[in-house]
């Protein structure tokens, strides 16, 4: 499908142009998860370990989530310029990070099911095995973070005055995916070392559960933030203060109230509004308005209508 040119009357609807180091780093992830998910299964199969199938089994539905992130950046970069979408691509990485937190919901349900039934039909765990496994996991989770941690960090330097709500969730999900797998692989390696040494063949199961817990606490608070952006509820966040700052006036002749306000995001930490102006100043024009609102950087598209009205009390 051919991506169709902008006409000349558009504006530009690139928001987030530096999502290169976070392609990249997603990218090389998913391909370290890819390969290690292919030599567990392969192993399991071939020394007959269920250990060894389950966690590579697990480890593909990671695979595919960081893959879903990748995906989202090329089809982003790819449709950046194309004029159907209306606001930019930006959300295309947004779904992709909601995508991924229902992904990771999943698993946590799978790993409280496949626990649940370790309490009551007990099986035979290899313990070494299982152990060497789980560092290996835990080895290639470290090295997975800290390639996602670079490419979080080149985009932070790129985004001066980094505000909590402005991180990449498109990136964030995929970091999530990466250390919940390298929290479940510490959990059990613990779990299979007080097996191991001590006999608690209950722990692993147990621990199993509480990983399980923390692995939803994560899912649920992507699923809020990316629900957020992608359901524009916006109306609650410091920008919305700055339009009214900025355009509302009043004095003893001159009174300019905002009747009607409606402010989404469009980037990583840009933002889009639409207003409605009721003034009994005369000369106040929306090109006026917008000189006003382009002292701050982030509201990068304005759609202003004013009303003019000569008694502000009517």
């Amino acid at each position: 499908m051919q991506t169709r040119k902008s006409p000349p009357y558009s504006h530009n609807r690139v928001f987030d142009e530096d999502r290169h180091a976070a392609e990249r780093g997603t990218r090389v992830v998913m391909w370290i998860t890819i390969a290690m998910m292919v030599v567990e299964i392969i192993s399991g199969w071939w020394f007959n370990s269920m250990a060894l199938l389950a966690d590579g089994w697990h480890m593909s539905s990671h695979a595919v989530a960081i893959g879903l992130s990748a995906f989202a950046y090329a089809a982003a970069r790819h449709y950046a310029q194309d004029s159907r979408f209306t606001f930019g691509t930006w959300k295309i990485e947004v779904l992709s990070g909601f995508t991924s937190a229902i992904f990771l919901l999943g698993i946590a349900v799978m790993m409280v099911v496949s626990s649940v039934e370790r309490i009551f039909s007990p099986q035979p765990i290899h313990y070494m095995e299982a152990i060497i496994v789980a560092a290996i996991g835990l080895a290639v989770n470290v090295i997975c973070a800290i390639i996602l941690g670079k490419a979080h960090d080149h985009h932070n330097h790129h985004e001066h005055g980094e505000h909590p709500h402005h991180h990449d969730l498109n990136l964030k999900s995929a970091y999530v995916h990466v250390i919940a797998d390298a929290a479940t692989s510490v959990l059990a390696i613990i779990a299979l070392a007080g097996g191991w040494i001590y006999g608690w063949s209950w722990l692993d199961p147990a621990i199993g559960i509480v990983g399980a817990v923390l692995v939803a606490i994560w899912s649920r608070n992507l699923i809020i933030a990316t629900g957020t952006v992608l359901l524009d509820r916006e109306m609650d966040h410091p920008v919305v203060d700055k339009i009214r700052k900025v355009v509302e006036s009043g004095s003893a002749t001159i009174t300019t109230l905002i009747t009607d306000l409606h402010v989404w995001r469009v980037g990583t930490r840009a933002y889009s509004c639409a207003l409605s102006v009721d003034t009994n100043d005369k000369t106040l024009t929306p090109r006026r308005v917008h000189k006003q609102l382009a002292q701050y950087e982030e509201i990068v598209h304005a759609t202003i209508e004013i009303h003019h009205v000569d008694n502000m009390e009517d």
